[in-house]
């Protein structure tokens, strides 16, 4: 068996393709996310594979993602794990291997932290680029009256949809103007920008992030 290790800060945006290249797992260790393959040629498409011993590899990345205490109201879980949710928060499941938004990136975490103060129950929320679906789930939990999600990836609907939020292939401006609260997105700098006039045009809160600010930290905006 092969490992390779990328950066945490890098992880987050390569989870789907680890699991669509047939790692085994993936387990994080000191700022590292480590991605375990059977074959080496595979493993040398995400970095440089180094020869592991044999491992319960199962075991190994269920453990590898333990809960988070994120923000005041948040316990993120991923659905295998067993222990009780702490008084006061909210158990938010998701699994780590299906899309984009695992909740241990800071930037997932500062969009759930902002969430906590912006969205009032009966809010509506559109989550741009939803990936994992974690943030419209998340607004669901805080009690948003209306959650659409959507993505420029399809792979995504199935995320929403099995958390029975309405889903649609695309992107903000496909959306009529005023249609919501407030908007989240958490992309990158590139598209952020790109696409600000539209999260202006569509909702009168936004919760923006994915990008760092002047002094290299990640960062999440409220406007």
């Amino acid at each position: 068996m092969f490992s390779v290790r990328i950066p945490l800060e890098e992880s987050d945006e390569l989870v789907t393709a680890l699991w669509e290249a047939g790692t085994l797992g993936i387990s994080e260790e000191d700022g590292y996310v480590v991605a375990f393959f059977d074959d080496e040629e595979v493993a040398k498409k995400f970095g440089e594979p180094a020869l592991e011993p044999q491992v319960d590899w199962v075991q190994r990345t269920e453990d590898a993602w333990p809960p988070l205490l994120v923000g005041e109201r948040f316990f993120v879980v991923a659905p295998w794990r067993k222990e009780p949710t702490p008084a006061g928060r909210i158990r938010l499941e998701i699994n780590p291997g299906l899309q984009c938004g695992t909740g241990q990136h800071p930037c997932t975490q500062l969009c759930l932290e902002a969430m906590e103060r912006v969205i009032r129950p009966g809010d509506s929320v559109l989550d741009v680029g939803s990936g994992s679906g974690i943030l419209s789930i998340a607004a669901k939990l805080l009690g948003a009256g209306r959650v659409v999600a959507c993505d420029i990836d399809k792979e995504a609907a199935a995320a929403a949809l099995s958390a029975a939020i309405p889903f649609f292939v695309g992107s903000v401006d496909a959306v009529r103007s005023g249609a919501f609260d407030v908007v989240v997105a958490n992309i990158n700098e590139d598209v952020i920008g790109e696409l600000k006039p539209e999260f202006e045009r569509v909702a009168r809160k936004r919760i923006l992030s994915g990008f760092k600010d002047e002094a290299g930290e990640w960062t999440c905006v409220q406007i």
